[in-house]
């Protein structure tokens, strides 16, 4: 089934995907779900971002962070998005006592860089303090063993519940048979990817909590990619050598129903961020520390902004641009070229996200993307 609203959106994003001289590959979404309320992405902000630094929330050093200073920008960044007199009343744009409320991690890079604890436990005592009960709430993420480096029930009440839905690289169990995307892009024998179960049939909204991090084949990994590839099954099959399809396979995932009606807000974790070699970020010294949070209902201008921070900081570092298509800066099967910043594993594609914009799910224009920064 096909909503109306996806099917329109998908050939305005094939038409700007031929404009940019890209291959758009033919796409057969398969979903039982229609679009919910007004929520979803964009959301009841589009084009809206706040943006809250303390310089305190984090010590560079030891990347200790201060559970009081994280509180205190949730508050002011949640108010300040919503024009919430309170905290409470914030939230309550959001939630209700009677959802059940997935928050999506970003483990990928786990130990090194993760949805901060502090602020995935801020997130939940807010959702508590609005009447969700701690049973309703579900961490969720697709890899066990990337969960379980970051220790997050030492962070959170009694009942709040961790989902994965692999425990070992290839589990299907935990995927959706009946919301599924069907794309052959290299000739791969499985050319499905399924929503993750718990996605379609057990939450009713999600709060999307991903970092600040380049990506080898995306260009950058962000608010659409931490939803998209990481509530979907087999995505990794995109990019194959120097190719990926990256640029429409991200927002095709993202604009999925119910995924895209049920993910109503993105708090993006700019505490610390990597620059070069994400999203795994095995070495510490391509690390960066922002400082901050930002309180978006769409992803795509959060994402916009994330460009510029990436590629500014990788320019400031002496690197190559994320936009370099070059073959030239291409890696050749070379091990330790796969550390110089200088080197690409694939052509990347951080033109992802104004595809994901073609689809209505959010403001790509720079101009029309208004951002609120708030120093604490």
């Amino acid at each position: 089934m096909f909503s109306r609203r996806v099917f329109l959106g998908s050939a305005a994003a094939a038409a700007l995907g031929a404009a940019a001289g890209r291959r758009i590959p033919r796409y057969k979404v398969v979903t039982r779900y229609e679009p919910e309320g007004r929520l979803g992405m964009p959301g009841l902000y589009p084009g809206r971002v706040v943006s809250v630094h303390s310089s305190r929330a984090m010590d560079v050093e030891t990347e200790r962070v201060d559970r009081d200073v994280i509180r205190r920008m949730i508050e002011r960044g949640m108010c300040e998005l919503t024009g919430a007199s309170s905290s409470r009343e914030a939230w309550r744009r959001f939630v209700e006592p009677d959802d059940v409320v997935g928050i999506k991690l970003n483990c990928s890079g786990a130990p090194g860089i993760s949805s901060t604890p502090e602020v995935v436990a801020e997130v939940v005592r807010n959702l508590v303090a609005v009447g969700v009960a701690a049973e309703r709430i579900y961490l969720y993420e697709r890899f066990q063993n990337q969960v379980d480096s970051m220790h997050f029930p030492r962070y959170l009440p009694e009942g709040v519940r961790i989902v994965t839905a692999e425990r070992r690289r290839g589990d299907n169990e935990a995927y959706d048979p009946l919301v599924y995307v069907e794309v052959n892009f290299f000739g791969e024998d499985d050319t499905r990817s399924n929503l993750m179960r718990v996605v379609s049939r057990r939450l009713t909204k999600i709060i999307n909590i991903p970092n600040m991090k380049d990506h080898g084949a995306a260009g950058i990994t962000g608010c659409l990619k931490n939803i998209a590839y990481g509530s979907f099954s087999n995505v990794a099959r995109s990019h194959h050598r120097a190719e990926t399809h990256t640029y429409s396979f991200i927002g095709t995932l993202a604009a999925v129903e119910p995924l895209r009606s049920r993910t109503v807000l993105h708090i993006m974790d700019g505490l610390k961020g990597v620059w070069h070699g994400g999203p795994f970020s095995p070495d510490r010294k391509y690390r960066f520390y922002p400082k901050k949070l930002q309180f978006a209902t769409d992803p795509v201008a959060v994402d916009r902004l994330l460009i510029d921070i990436i590629d500014g900081k990788r320019k400031q570092m002496g690197a190559i641009s994320i936009w370099n298509r070059d073959p030239k800066y291409l890696a050749r099967g070379d091990p330790e070229m796969r550390r110089d910043p200088n080197v690409n594993l694939y052509i990347r594609e951080p033109g992802h996200v104004q595809y994901a914009a073609g689809l209505g799910l959010g403001v790509y224009d720079l101009e029309k993307i208004r951002v609120e920064e708030i120093e604490l």
